[in-house]
């Protein structure tokens, strides 16, 4: 079996590796989505308010075997009072949670209401190339007024997102996101919350005249507004459990800054990374499972204390806590549990968590392509440049392989070891990976998806200052020309 090792070593800043593809109760923002119509293909009507300012409205759950998402301008509300501009899918932030089964065709028409090109790529999910939704790559950017159709099956449990990939770090900031879950039939949650984890500039301002936004050296403390579900503090919806009942918490990254979050009065498992199952997932509890930008983690527990309990992030400064949800057990008026944001708890240990079993690749195997790539940061002309063995995109060394074993943008990878040290517990795939200063990581990947697919950080401050490469299979023909009249901004 062909297959290529990718060592990642970080020199400096910190980085997120982007590998960027019933009767149960299924809830997003608070919702009972078996009781909700998936059936709909039409744009939500939008609401005005009483000073006729256009707002968002609430995310729906929708049937994505045939739905039109459409981009457009409004204004969230994310806590009584206080309300930002916006881009969103279909009038809300997050966009439409598209909710399939495995064996599902998904086809979603894209829409564009903006004044700006944009498009979709799935995040996680191994689509064709075409589907990728990268412009000037596999497609030309969605002009306004166009529509484009995306098309695929949805052949891997688990829980995934989708964003725009056309000038990313500015759509993505202004909202333009929602999640993919793709239901296994064997899940047996009672209760299933996707909470959608971001951060915002509450001055609204991001300066987005031409397309652009002035990110200010990438100054991750302009962000002083932290949000899940596109709602603040004491506005976040309850997420409402019965005694007794199974329940699944799915927790995404849309944003840019790791979030360190912590579940209070119960044990609980991480059955999911990145959508990938954990084998044989322990009991663990009062630990921190840190998401990075990009990343997923499903974690269930079962309501078994009743009472009023939090879901809430840690961290040292203020911004962290409007980052936080209620647990509310059916019939219960308590008031929450207090918050300990400020303590400082263990942090949860992917690489040493559930129990080794086969898989595709180990450390002693030989591979067909080994890459190692150093992640720096530096200044270049006055501006601060992150750079891949010294390189900037579009100047970065394309990895090239051939059909066999591999995996990016379209594909997973295992993490096989951490700073020189064997992954101890179940095996890892994912399809992004935090990488601290100083870590070294060793993924391997498999090249079973043919086509040219990009490979950058997740960070998409750092990949729009440089921090991209791509993978390109030898033997592929891409039939796709980019446009010269379409402005194509792939990062």
């Amino acid at each position: 079996m062909k297959a290529a090792i990718i060592r990642t070593i970080i020199l400096a800043s910190s980085v997120a590796i982007s590998a960027a593809g019933c009767s149960k109760v299924s809830n997003m923002n608070g919702m009972d989505h078996s009781k909700m119509n998936m059936g709909s293909n039409s744009t939500s009507n939008s609401s005005e308010s009483a000073a006729s300012v256009k707002l968002t409205t609430a995310t729906p759950v929708v049937n994505g075997k045939e739905f039109t998402i459409t981009a457009q301008e409004s204004n969230l509300e994310v806590k009584k009072g206080k309300t930002i501009p916006v881009w969103t899918f279909n009038n809300s932030v997050p966009g439409p949670q598209v909710r399939v089964m495995v064996g599902d065709t998904v086809k979603i028409n894209l829409k564009n209401q903006l004044k700006q090109p944009v498009s979709i790529h799935w995040h996680g999910y191994p689509v064709p190339n075409n589907m990728d939704g990268i412009p000037g790559v596999t497609q030309d950017a969605v002009e306004p007024g166009k529509t484009f159709t995306y098309e695929f099956k949805a052949t891997i449990p688990g829980t995934y997102w989708y964003h725009s990939h056309q000038d990313s770090v500015n759509q993505v900031d202004k909202g333009l996101y929602g999640s993919l879950i793709v239901e296994d039939p064997q899940d047996t949650a009672d209760r299933d919350y996707t909470l959608v984890l971001d951060e915002w500039m509450s001055s609204g301002d991001m300066n987005m005249d031409n397309g652009g936004m002035n990110m200010a050296g990438h100054d991750m403390s302009m962000y002083d507004l932290y949000t899940i579900n596109g709602k603040t503090g004491d506005a976040i919806d309850k997420l409402t459990v019965k005694e007794g009942e199974k329940v699944k918490l799915r927790l995404i990254n849309a944003g840019y800054i790791t979030h360190r979050m912590h579940l209070h009065g119960h044990s609980f498992k991480v059955v999911a990374s990145d959508g990938q199952p954990v084998n044989d997932p322990a009991v663990i509890k009062d630990q921190f499972v840190s998401i990075a930008p990009g990343e997923r983690y499903d974690i269930e527990f079962t309501a078994d204390h009743p009472g009023t309990w939090l879901l809430e992030e840690h961290a040292k400064d203020n911004r962290a806590q409007n980052m936080r949800a209620i647990i509310q057990y059916e019939g219960s008026n308590s008031k929450p549990d207090p918050s300990n944001a400020s303590e400082e708890l263990p942090d949860f240990d992917l690489e040493k968590y559930g129990t080794m079993s086969a898989s595709a690749f180990s450390l002693d195997q030989t591979f067909d392509e080994d890459v190692t790539m150093y992640l720096n940061t530096e200044m270049r002309n006055g501006e601060m440049v992150y750079t891949i063995n010294g390189k900037i995109f579009p100047e970065t060394d394309t990895i090239k392989v051939k059909r066999g074993p591999m995996h990016l943008h379209g594909h997973f990878f295992q993490v096989l070891s951490k700073n020189g040290k064997p992954v101890q517990g179940s095996p890892i795939m994912k399809d992004t990976l935090n990488v601290k200063p100083g870590e070294t990581y060793e993924v391997a990947f498999e090249a079973d998806n043919p086509g040219e697919w990009m490979f950058h950080c997740h960070d998409l401050h750092h990949a729009s200052a440089g921090m991209v490469t791509d993978v390109m299979y030898d033997d592929y023909q891409n039939n796709y020309t980019p446009d010269p009249t379409v402005n194509n901004v792939p990062e």
